[in-house]
């Protein structure tokens, strides 16, 4: 891979750095709380420096949810080669993940409605592109779960992926951190409930 010339790496540069903030304020604040000017001042750029890379606060949003779903996909790579052989373990494997990333800070928090940024984050191509490739990845494992009598196949798939995004931001985790409860138990409860429910085995 040819290596880019130095205005390009710096440029590269200011962007990760850029996405590096968006990600920390969405995660910490959320969407609906952070402002243009809090990532410029945490980049230390001028904001019309900021508007250079991105032209709105929906677009520095869609940034870090890409940078996020690269990771995911890389993730799923990961689990298909290294993780568990059956479809319920690789997909275990996935919520904790999720759980894993929310609970070190690095999840974006998106609000669950908002039009103006729905209607960029479905405007642009290569978000769609990977949510569609870690929907299908996902998917193909549930079937294969429901198929395997692993999981309940009276639960619509989709019912059951909705689930398991729902994962990466459960406002549960934060709590039960607050309680000082550690990562490991705190995941373990959760993957418990989310896969075996709260009835008594």
């Amino acid at each position: 891979m040819p290596r880019l010339p130095f205005k390009q790496q710096v440029l590269k540069a200011r962007e990760d750095a850029i996405v590096d903030a968006v990600n920390r304020l969405l995660a910490e604040k959320g969407f609906d709380l952070m402002t243009v000017d809090e990532v410029a001042a945490e980049v230390g750029i001028a904001k019309a420096s900021l508007y250079k890379h991105f032209d709105s606060k929906e677009s520095l949003a869609a940034a870090a949810m890409k940078r996020l779903l690269t990771r995911a996909l890389a993730e799923l790579d990961r689990i298909a080669e290294q993780g568990p052989a059956d479809a319920l373990g690789r997909l275990r494997a996935v919520a904790r993940w999720t759980m894993e990333v929310q609970l070190a800070g690095e999840m974006p928090s998106l609000p669950s409605q908002n039009s103006t940024l729905r209607a960029a984050l479905v405007a642009d191509a290569d978000y769609m592109a990977q949510l569609i490739g870690v929907s299908e990845r996902l998917g193909a494992w549930i079937t294969q779960a429901q198929t395997d009598g692993q999981l309940n196949d009276a639960v619509p798939p989709e019912v059951v992926l909705y689930t398991l995004f729902a994962r990466a931001c459960d406002p549960v985790l934060p709590v039960l951190r607050a309680g000082g409860h550690s990562t490991e138990q705190i995941i373990d409860w959760v993957l418990s409930t989310t896969f075996d429910g709260l009835s008594r085995r």
